[in-house]
């Protein structure tokens, strides 16, 4: 038998695909493919979690809903990715290259090198892995429920299980008796008030659902349920303030999730992830004492703008307002300066990071936009009461 070309075949499956291929042999990367020019590769993010995948065929859905293909084929290892029907955001796309290390002038370059990448369903990216591991895996055949597929509902909620699955029903027969409707207006009313505390405490001791036969098969019932509650849960969250667009993105990208799973434990803790997320966001939006129609307006900015230096000038400019009426305005709503909601908002976001990540001070004050690590840790201390190292410390 001929030996396998891995820098013919990487090339090949890239310029058909339109996505990024590499191959590793023994861990070392023998060759790589991309569709444009990425300053770093965002895989080095989810390299350990990718490269755990044994199996002849995994995928890997990253927290950003992008996911990543795996081929083992003896000592040689495919990685084809990342693609997604729904790109991250632009906002997201930004923490992306700061996880990856993207020096901050060629984050332009790789934001341009991401949206180059072909959007290609996970269907699809499945099959073209099915079609290596037929060539190289001598002639095996497999389908989608043969696979792996790995991400972040893999970890439980609570640390009760069966508490986890009662919360929500999934340990309940299908039955035609309904006692959904107190249920699902309560917790949409949890989500549209972006109440997480709340949402916790329901989740521990709310009822069992018996919801309404909506599929013959159990797992497609669970996956069906799904796709109810990301619509009920999207709707409710734009009535907390959430704009539309990243409503419906998000309920796109977890029902998409939805289908590529294929136990009921884990389409259940991706549910209440999803509700987790739809709540907390709205939670951030209505931050301020008082929620008003311009409070919201200038959360969905600050979000979208986070890793930039946000002015007071430069959202007078987006809302069309003067600099000084807005100013006004947003304080006599408020009670709250909106220089002050400008740098809480970038502080509640340098707490996550800080938590989350093992980033630098000084990374993470350039990422958010401060003149200097300096003005980030006297902005923080102001606003979070103790430095970001204290911060960090504490949290971990």
């Amino acid at each position: 038998m001929r030996p396998v070309d891995y820098p013919y075949l990487t090339s090949s499956v890239a310029r058909l695909s339109g996505i990024p291929v590499r191959a590793y042999r023994d861990g070392d990367e023998l060759c790589r493919c991309f569709p444009a020019d990425l300053p770093r590769d965002p895989m080095e993010i989810c390299r350990e979690e990718i490269f755990a995948i044994g199996e002849h065929v995994g995928t890997y859905v990253t927290p950003w809903f992008h996911y990543y293909g795996v081929l083992n084929a003896g000592n040689v290892r495919f990685v084809l990715g990342p693609t997604a029907q729904i790109m991250a955001d632009e906002q997201k796309l930004r923490e992306i290259a700061f996880r990856a290390d993207v020096p901050p002038e060629a984050i332009p370059a790789f934001l341009d090198g991401i949206h180059a990448i072909r959007r290609v369903p996970v269907e699809t990216l499945i099959t073209i892995l099915c079609l290596l591991n037929h060539l190289l895996n001598g002639g095996e055949t497999l389908e989608l429920s043969d696979l792996s597929i790995r991400g972040a509902e893999e970890a439980p909620f609570l640390a009760d299980d069966r508490r986890t699955s009662r919360s929500l029903g999934a340990d309940e027969p299908i039955r035609e008796t309904h006692n959904t409707l107190a249920a699902e207006e309560a917790l949409m009313e949890i989500v549209s008030r972006g109440d997480s505390e709340a949402l916790r405490n329901w989740l521990a001791s709310a009822p069992p659902i018996r919801s309404g036969t909506i599929a013959v098969d159990q797992l497609r019932q669970m996956r069906n349920l799904f796709i109810v509650t990301a619509t009920l849960t999207s709707r409710a969250a734009i009535r907390g303030g959430m704009r539309e667009d990243d409503a419906f993105t998000l309920s796109d990208a977890y029902i998409q999730r939805a289908e590529l799973l294929s136990s009921h434990e884990s389409i259940l803790n991706l549910q209440i992830n999803m509700l987790l997320e739809f709540t907390e966001q709205v939670e951030d939006l209505r931050r301020s004492r008082h929620v008003t129609r311009l409070s919201l307006d200038a959360a969905n900015y600050v979000r979208h703008h986070l890793s930039e230096p946000v002015s007071v000038a430069k959202m007078a400019d987006a809302f069309f307002l003067s600099r000084p009426y807005l100013s006004a305005k947003f304080r006599q709503e408020t009670g709250q300066t909106l220089t002050d909601f400008i740098l809480s908002e970038k502080t509640e976001e340098a707490k996550r990071l800080l938590r989350y990540s093992d980033k630098p001070q000084a990374a993470i004050a350039s990422f958010l936009g401060f003149s200097s690590q300096g003005h980030f840790a006297r902005v923080f201390k102001k606003y979070a009461g103790m430095t970001p190292g204290e911060y960090r410390e504490k949290r971990r």
